[in-house]
C-alpha cells in the first residue's frame, strides 16, 4: 500500500484521539440495575416529567411478552405506552422511518429500546431522525452528522454482547444496496440504561456464544487500537476478564443469574471502551456479512476475530501479550502469550460450537466469488481511515481475511 495513504490514515486517527477529548461523553444519567428493575421504568421516567414512551423492539421479544411489564407499568402510572416491534436483526432505513411514524403520532417524548443491538440500532436511528427531521440516515453516516440532542434515550439490553447500552454508534443497513454501515456521535449515547439480569436467563445457547464472543471483540479490539486512553484500556481488561470467568458459566447453565448479570456488565464495559476507543477491521469485515448476507453480527465477529489478530502479526504482539497475563495465559515470549491469547479465543468458539467459517444454512459456501468485490470497497470505507487499527490494511489483506472464512 502507498506510504502515503498509511501516513493520512495514521494522521486522520491522532487528530481524532485530540478531537475525542472535547466531545460531549456525559450523555449517561443514570441506570437501573438488578433483577426486576425493568417494571421500575416508568415510574424513574415519570419521576423526571416524561409522559409518553415509544419501546422499540423485535417481533421475537414482543410475542414473548418483553415488553408487557413494561407496559402494564406505564399504565398504572397513567403514562402512556406504544410499542413498535418490528425492527428486523440488521435495522432498516424503513424500520426507523416506521418507528418515527409511530413516535410522532403518539406524541412520545421518551425512546425505550428493548433488545440487544438490533433494537438499540433502531431507536437510535429513530432518535437521529427526531433530532434531525430534514435530515436522512444516509446523510447521517459516518462521524458527527447528528450534532443535536436527541429525546430521551433509554437502553434495556437483552443480550450480554453489543454494549450498545454505551456506545455512540447506530449501525443501520440499507435494504436497497445491501450496504450497512455506522452512524457515529456521542448524542446517540443512551441517557438511561437498565441491566436485568432476568431478561437474559431464557436465551438460547447460540445468542449467549455469540453475543458474549461480540462483547469480546469490542474489548479486544478497542485495547489493541492506536486510540486508547487510561479509562478505557481498564473498562476493556475488566471486561475481557468478566468474560473469561463468567461466558462459559452463562453458556452451560442460563439461569446462573450471577454469570448473566457479569456478562452484562462485561458487555456495558467493552462498549465503553469501543465507544471511545474504536473497534478495527474485525467489524470492518462483520458489517459487509451482515449487509450482503444477513449474518448475526456477534457470528461474524466470533468466526473473523482470531483470522484478523493473527494477520496483524508482531504489530499486536504485546497488547496481546498484556491481554494473556488477564486471562491467565503462560508464554516465554510476546509472541507465544499473543499466540496463547488466540488459541484461547478460538477455544471458546469450539467450546460453544461457533463455527470456523463463515457458512451458509445448508452448511456450504455464503459468500460468493463475484460479490467480494464490492465487500472489499465496503469493508475498506468503513474502516480507512477511520479504525486505529495496528496496521493499515488495503485491499489485498482484507480480501486474504475473506477468503480464509469461506
Amino acid at each position: 500500500m502507498n506510504c502515503f495513504y498509511k501516513f493520512g490514515c495514521r494522521v486522520f486517527q491522532k487528530t481524532m484521539w485530540c478531537a475525542m477529548w472535547f466531545l460531549p461523553w456525559n450523555q449517561n444519567k443514570g441506570t437501573l440495575s438488578g433483577a426486576g428493575s425493568v417494571k421500575e421504568l416508568p415510574k424513574f421516567l415519570k419521576d423526571k416529567g416524561f409522559k409518553s414512551i415509544l419501546i422499540v423492539t423485535d417481533g421475537g421479544l414482543f410475542k414473548l411478552g418483553m415488553a408487557d411489564p413494561i407496559l402494564a407499568a406505564c399504565e398504572a402510572e397513567g403514562m402512556k405506552g406504544v410499542c413498535y416491534h418490528d425492527v428486523v436483526p440488521n435495522p432498516t432505513i424503513d424500520n426507523i422511518e416506521a418507528g418515527l411514524e409511530m413516535y410522532r403520532q403518539n406524541d412520545c417524548d421518551v425512546i425505550v429500546a428493548l433488545g440487544g443491538g438490533s433494537a438499540m440500532d433502531c431507536a437510535k436511528g429513530i432518535g437521529a431522525r427526531v433530532a434531525r427531521p430534514k435530515k436522512s440516515i444516509p446523510k447521517m453516516k459516518g462521524v458527527l452528522k447528528v450534532a443535536k440532542k436527541l429525546p430521551p434515550l433509554v437502553a434495556i439490553p437483552t443480550t450480554s454482547g453489543t454494549g450498545s447500552e454505551a456506545t455512540l454508534a447506530a449501525v443501520i443497513s440499507n435494504a436497497e444496496t445491501h450496504e450497512k454501515y455506522p452512524i457515529n456521535d456521542p448524542v446517540l449515547i443512551p441517557r438511561y440504561v437498565v441491566m436485568d439480569p432476568e431478561l437474559t436467563k431464557s436465551l438460547p445457547k447460540h445468542i449467549t456464544s455469540t453475543t458474549g464472543m461480540d462483547a469480546l471483540t469490542h474489548a479486544v479490539e478497542a485495547y489493541i487500537g492506536g486510540e486508547n486512553t487510561g479509562r478505557t484500556k481498564k473498562d476493556a481488561v475488566e471486561a475481557i476478564r468478566l468474560i473469561n470467568e463468567n461466558l462459559k458459566k452463562a453458556y452451560d447453565n442460563g439461569e446462573d443469574l450471577e454469570a448473566r448479570n457479569n456478562m452484562q456488565q462485561a458487555a456495558y464495559l467493552a462498549g465503553k471502551a469501543f465507544t471511545r476507543a474504536y473497534v478495527g477491521y474485525v467489524h470492518a469485515v462483520a458489517h459487509t456479512l451482515g449487509g450482503q448476507y444477513n449474518v448475526p453480527h456477534g457470528l461474524a465477529n466470533a468466526v473473523i476475530l482470531p483470522y484478523v489478530l493473527k494477520a496483524y502479526g508482531k504489530s499486536a504482539h504485546k497488547k496481546l501479550a498484556r491481554l494473556a497475563d488477564v486471562v491467565g495465559l503462560a508464554g516465554e515470549t510476546k509472541e507465544e502469550k499473543a499466540n496463547a491469547f488466540i488459541a484461547w479465543i478460538e477455544g471458546l468458539n469450539e467450546y460453544m460450537n461457533i463455527p470456523k467459517k463463515i457458512l451458509s444454512r445448508e452448511g456450504g459456501p455464503l459468500i460468493e466469488e463475484d460479490k467480494l468485490p464490492v465487500m472489499i470497497e465496503h469493508a475498506l470505507a468503513e474502516a480507512n481511515p477511520l479504525y486505529p487499527c495496528p496496521q493499515v490494511w488495503g485491499k489485498q489483506e482484507i480480501e486474504k481475511i475473506y477468503r480464509e472464512i469461506m
